[in-house]
């Protein structure tokens, strides 16, 4: 009896045990995130990171998870206002610069900048040929020659200061300063009271811009790449922008079409100074309202390779839609529950290689600006001499092709190089399905544009009337019947979000058609108030 007894209270003991141990176990297994059959459980790991239940279970967060919890409450709370972060983000580089230039290396830097800069020796021959008072021909052509290399290391000097600043800072700086040659231009001939060239030249580089650039662009990376796509809800947002310089120069045009014969010229002259300078106090407020939209708010619209997953491209002549994010989105753009791969966390941090020192970059652009300033001083006196020795070249045709070109023929070369080489980062889903993003590009043309029909030429308007120039916005007929039909046909080219070869080469041909006609328009048939 003891003996079973005590059998008994032994196999109890040993079933108490065997509980125990069974119990313990379970526990070390629950602790290693082992089954109740002891087999490990899948997907589950040591990290604070708790993977939600299935529908209906129960949650089961450990204190550590709690703790991580309260950590990020109470960093939540000492966390940057959004309007600061943003105006922080605009002058912070996207890629830290690796190492400054020096002084000597940035010299050589801008000497071996571009072949252009072989012309800057006419810059001391066209200044002394107008001291001279030679041929007036001979002082333009010299003239003409040397703005184009200084416009060309203006803009380099922008691009080495565009690379210490935010993406989108960046893009409005090259856009402005890029336009700074016409705007000096057009400031030296208002002074001078040659109000017909002002307006032939503001307006020709919007033409150039719209037609020359964007069609160069489109057709060599189109001979290269099948098509080239870019984000279409930028790009429509632009041509309405467009449409609104149209409207603004269109207006006094109409006016003083419908109501010149019913009152006398000096009613008339007043109403449209008036009228013009009310436009461009509206213009310049909507332009401020672009730049807030384009730096602040939806600034994620402009980041360079901002792609749109819902945006449909075309593959084998049919229309897909995108399974992923081809392009790594602006910190400000990016999704809350992006996945992130072990690819992304390798990735390698880019630096910047800078050819110019930040201090050389500065100088640079206040020498070449002095010497835009004064050389196109120069040029703008010997236009007239140039027309009256060839009466078959007028004041608006120089306006229109010449001068836009002199400025913008650095860009020109350099939109095409980059179009050609398309110097944005593809996946793969996109070498396979032939779509190729040429945002950028579209944006240097189409924003140029938007920058002088939106800020200078109403800057132009104002500044006349501060120094008492009767500048208006009523621009001759045929010019503004020009602007209207190039902004018809460029949105017609851009609503769909992609470009060939063929839509470039028609742009192209659109611009030399003007070229042509404008050549035998007849000088002094403009309409612009001289009082």
């Amino acid at each position: 009896m003891q003996g079973r007894g005590g059998g008994a209270s032994s196999s109890s003991g040993d079933g108490d045990l065997s509980t125990t141990q069974s119990g313990s176990t379970a526990g070390q297994n629950e602790k290693r995130g082992d089954t109740k059959e002891g087999k490990p459980a899948r997907g589950v790991t040591m990290s604070d990171e708790v993977v939600p239940p299935a529908a209906g279970g129960s949650a089961y967060p450990p204190a550590r998870a709690s703790r991580s919890s309260r950590q990020g409450t109470r960093e939540a709370s000492f966390e940057v206002p959004p309007l600061r972060q943003r105006l922080t983000e605009l002058f912070v580089a996207e890629h830290p610069i690796k190492n400054e230039p020096t002084v000597m290396q940035s010299l050589k830097a801008i000497a071996f900048a571009s072949w252009f800069n072989v012309l800057l020796v006419f810059i001391p021959v066209g200044w002394a040929m107008h001291f001279a008072k030679l041929n007036e021909t001979i002082i333009f052509v010299f003239t003409f020659l040397a703005i184009l290399p200084l416009a060309g290391l203006l803009s380099f000097g922008t691009e080495e200061l565009a690379l210490r600043v935010g993406q989108t800072l960046g893009g409005l700086l090259n856009a402005t300063l890029g336009n700074a040659t016409e705007l000096i231009v057009a400031i030296i001939a208002l002074v001078k009271g040659e109000l017909q060239l002002v307006q032939s030249s503001l307006l020709g580089s919007i033409l150039s811009n719209l037609l020359l650039v964007l069609g160069m662009v489109f057709f060599v990376g189109g001979i290269r790449f099948s098509e080239q796509g870019f984000k279409d809800t930028a790009a429509q947002l632009n041509s309405s922008l467009l449409v609104i310089s149209v409207i603004a120069i269109l207006l006094p045009a109409g006016y003083n079409a419908a109501f010149s014969d019913n009152q006398t010229a000096e009613v008339e002259r007043d109403h449209i100074l008036k009228m013009s300078r009310g436009i461009a106090v509206i213009l310049l407020v909507v332009y401020l309202a672009y730049l807030f939209f384009q730096l602040f708010t939806h600034k994620h619209l402009y980041a360079e390779g901002h792609v749109d997953p819902d945006d449909p491209i075309v593959r084998d002549g049919r229309q897909v839609w995108r399974e992923h994010r081809v392009f790594r989105p602006a910190p400000s753009a990016r999704r809350p529950r992006q996945i992130e791969t072990g690819l992304e966390e390798e990735e390698e941090v880019e630096e910047e290689m800078p050819s110019l020192n930040k201090w050389v970059a500065l100088g640079l652009l206040v020498v070449a600006t002095v010497l835009i300033a004064v050389t196109s001083e120069f040029l703008v006196d010997s236009i007239s001499g140039l027309t009256q020795q060839h009466p078959e070249i007028s004041v608006e045709w120089v306006g229109l092709i010449l001068l836009p070109i002199a400025g913008n023929v650095a860009e020109h070369v350099t939109a095409v190089t980059v179009s050609f080489k398309d110097k944005i980062d593809l996946s793969v889903n996109q070498l396979e399905s032939g779509f190729y993003c040429a945002q950028c590009l579209m944006g240097v043309a189409v924003g140029s544009s938007i920058q002088i029909s939106l800020f200078v030429v109403p800057f132009i308007t104002i500044l006349a009337w501060i120094i008492n120039k009767p500048l208006s916005l009523l621009f001759d007929p045929f010019e503004s019947i020009v602007l209207f039909l190039s902004v018809l046909i460029v949105n017609y080219t851009i609503q769909d979000g992609r470009s060939n070869w063929l839509e470039g080469f028609l742009l192209m041909s659109v611009y030399i058609i003007l070229a042509v006609s404008f050549w035998y328009y007849p000088n002094g048939g403009g309409a612009t108030l001289t009082g």
